[in-house]
Parts: C-alpha cells; structure tokens; sequence
C-alpha cells in the first residue's frame, strides 16, 4: 500500500515536472510607458522566446544587485535580510515557479524546505525572483503561460554577443519589448479604471496598479 502511494506520488511529479519551462534572467531595462517601473526580461533556456514582467523600481534595483555580484550595499536589503533568516532557520529556496498569468499580471510561488518538509508560499514574482537570485534557485513557469505571454525579440546577434555580461537591455530591444508588455485598457471607461485601481490597491497589486495609473493619467 506504501509502495503504491509512493509509486504514485512519483508519477503526479514527473508530469508536474513535465509541464514546467525554465527560465534565467535576460536582462531589465527602464519602462518608457510607466514612470518609475522596470521590464524585466526573463529568458527560455532551452528555446527563443523572452517572458518581460513589469516590475517597481526597489525590486529592479534588488535584482540589479543580485546579478552584479561585486555590488555590496553596506547594509542587508529586504530580500538579502530574508536570506540571512532562512539561512538562521535552516530555511531554503529550492525553487520558483511563475504559476498565473491573470489580466497581464504574474503570480508566483517560492517552493522552500526546512526538515526535508516542502512548503509552497505565495510572493509576487519580482520578489520571488529577487529571492531565486539569492538561494540561487532555478526560476520555472507553465509551458502554457510562456504560450500565453511569450514573445520572440529581434536582438542583433553580434550586438547580443557583446552585451552578455550585461543587465541593461538594448533600447531597440526595449521599444519592441513596451509594445508587447504594455497592457491595454481602451475599452475602459474611467469609471472603471477608477474601480480597478482601487481593487489593485487593496489587493497589494502594485504593478497593475501603477498599469492602471498610467492609463488613467492618459486620460
């Protein structure tokens, strides 16, 4: 009986092991459409297409810093003094999976374990990404999402081949990137905006807030 609950365990994880896409981190590159927010561009490791989140500025620059590894900010950021708890409790990042796309926003989970006991926690990507970074954890999505929100950038080879040891993205690059990433509300009146603006808000979701905001600034 014990060996049949294993046996199946192992399959449910091979097919959830199946379905998952990894991805590493391209490059960020400054919003030209969203005052103050970052594109961040993840990368499939074994094909083409690039995922772009948007992501705030405190988030960009913790990332930023993560990938520059001769950065040392004198003082622990938020997600490096998370790093030095989990460290202090035996706590580890094993992974991170964006799991939803939902009206142009990406929902992720830190996959962590203490005492060989998984547990799964909700965060919002650019943390959880900031987070990876640090435990050096592999970042993963559904192949369904990347299906969704994938997008193929024209990057010049040579160009790309210079620019590997850098964070920044090519403004070409950034241009083709904001036409894909930038979400429209055209068919919204103000009156709704308004309405999902404040929903965004009381749910803590900043960066379809700030999606919002701009629109309405347009306005």
């Amino acid at each position: 009986m014990q060996f049949g609950k294993v046996l199946i365990k192992t399959v449910l994880c091979a097919l959830y092991t199946m379905s998952l896409v990894r991805l590493n981190i391209k490059g960020i590159s400054y919003s030209q459409t969203q005052n103050g927010a970052y594109a961040l561009i993840l990368n499939e490791v074994d094909g083409d297409r690039k995922l772009p989140i948007v992501i705030g500025a405190f988030e960009a620059q913790s990332i930023a810093i993560a990938l520059e590894k001769e950065i040392r900010p004198p003082r622990p950021l938020t997600h490096d003094l998370f790093k030095n708890f989990a460290d202090r409790f035996d706590i580890v990042v094993k992974q991170v999976i964006i799991h939803k796309l939902v009206d142009g926003v990406f929902y992720s989970s830190l996959i962590c374990e203490r005492d060989k006991i998984e547990e799964i926690i909700d965060a919002r990507t650019s943390d959880a990404i900031a987070l990876a970074l640090r435990f050096k954890a592999p970042i993963f999505t559904y192949k369904n999402i990347l299906d969704k929100a994938g997008i193929y950038l024209k990057v010049n080879p040579k160009k790309e081949s210079e620019d590997q040891d850098s964070i920044l993205v090519d403004d070409m690059v950034v241009e083709e990137l904001e036409a894909s990433i930038q979400e429209s509300y055209s068919d919204k009146s103000l009156k709704e905006l308004h309405k999902l603006l404040d929903e965004a808000v009381n749910n803590e979701d900043y960066e379809k807030a700030a999606k919002i905001r701009d629109e309405i600034s347009k306005r």
